[in-house]
Parts: C-alpha cells; sequence; structure tokens
C-alpha cells in the first residue's frame, strides 16, 4: 500500500509548542525532567522546549520534525537522522542520565535512527504512528541506508508493540540512570531492523 504523502508537512516555527509536547511524550517524560533542570528564574519547562524546538541547527530542531495531521489538526511527528557508520566517541561530560542512551545510538552505526515519534493522546490508535514508521523508513531509504533503529523504554509496551509490528528486533539494552527522573522502566532497549 502506498503512503498518503498528504497527510505530511514540514513543521514550521509556530510548531515549537507542540514539538516540545510530543517529544516529551516520546522521550518517556524524560525531555521536560531534563529542561526542568535548564530553566532559568521566570522560564517555564514548557518554554525551554519550545525554545529548543526553534532551534536552526541539532537532532531537536522543528527543521528536522515532519508532522502528520488528521481531522485537519497536527496530531504526531517523526524526528530522525542517519548514525554515522563510524560513530564518534561519547563526550566523557555527557550526563550520566543521557548516557545509556548514547551507547545504545552508537551500537547501531549506519542507520536511520528514528529520534522521536510521537501522537497525541487523542488521535492514537488511528495508524499515525504507522504511517510515521513508514514514512522513517522511506527517509532510510533515501539516504541510502541499509537498516533502521530507535530506542524506547522496557516500560512502553504500546510504542514496543507498534515497532516489533514494523519489523524492529531488540538489539541490546541498557539500565536507565535515574539521578530524580521518576520516569518508569528500568532499562532503555535499542531495537533495530533491516530496510528491504
Amino acid at each position: 500500500m502506498s503512503l498518503d504523502h498528504s497527510r505530511f508537512r514540514p513543521a514550521t516555527k509556530e510548531d515549537a509548542d507542540l514539538l516540545a509536547e510530543l517529544v516529551n511524550y516520546a522521550g518517556e517524560g524524560l525531555p521536560y525532567y531534563l529542561w526542568s533542570r535548564m530553566a532559568g528564574p521566570g522560564e517555564t519547562v514548557w518554554e525551554i522546549g519550545a525554545q529548543r524546538a526553534l532551534r536552526e541547527d541539532g537532532a531537536f530542531s522543528y527543521r528536522n520534525a515532519t508532522l502528520i495531521e488528521a481531522d485537519g489538526e497536527a496530531a504526531g511527528c517523526l524526528i530522525g537522522y542517519v548514525i554515522a557508520d563510524r560513530p564518534e566517541a561519547i563526550d566523557p561530560d555527557t550526563p550520566p542520565i543521557v548516557m545509556p542512551l548514547q551507547e545504545l545510538e552508537s551500537l547501531a552505526p549506519g542507520t536511520w535512527y528514528v529520534n522521536v515519534l510521537a501522537v497525541l493522546p487523542e488521535y492514537r490508535d488511528r495508524g499515525l504512528g504507522t504511517a510515521l514508521m513508514e514514512l522513517a523508513d522511506e527517509a532510510g531509504r533515501r539516504a541510502g541506508k541499509k537498516g533502521m533503529s530507535v530506542i524506547v523504554s522496557d516500560a512502553n509496551a504500546g510504542a514496543r508493540r507498534l515497532y516489533e509490528r514494523c519489523g524492529y528486533k531488540e538489539a541490546a539494552r541498557r539500565p536507565m540512570v535515574k539521578d530524580d527522573w521518576d520516569g518508569a522502566g528500568t532499562e532503555w532497549v535499542l531495537l533495530t531492523k533491516q530496510l528491504k
């Protein structure tokens, strides 16, 4: 079945607030926790998230996001990128809470990495996540990659089911580092698949 590209559009600066919300869903609440530590006097956590979405570069930039629409409204997003064939060494100053994610990402060299895939709760169970995963596969093929990768919390059974339905299989795990973040789960799980 052919993918209906009319449902997708590139994100714009006007989508920054929505992107912050979707990135937080995809990140199991870890983005909110990290942004709360960045917020200065008079700044809200969501303002920090939106500011990060407004950046012109970096993985979490509106420029890297594609939105899917339902009922004429933006309902979900995909952000991804290619992991280098030879990933750079992990910066020793990487915060410990993020280190397991960096380690897992480096175990999937040469793949197209699904960094963020999220659908707003009111639009779930309508096939939007599957459509976004198909779009990710297209992006991976366009980039000339032979494989795909994604990281999910071991507590996120719904996302894991979606990824497995789309052909992903578990490749590695790392224990979560919680600090005082109260996110669900105990491990981050790397899932990969080969592109046909």
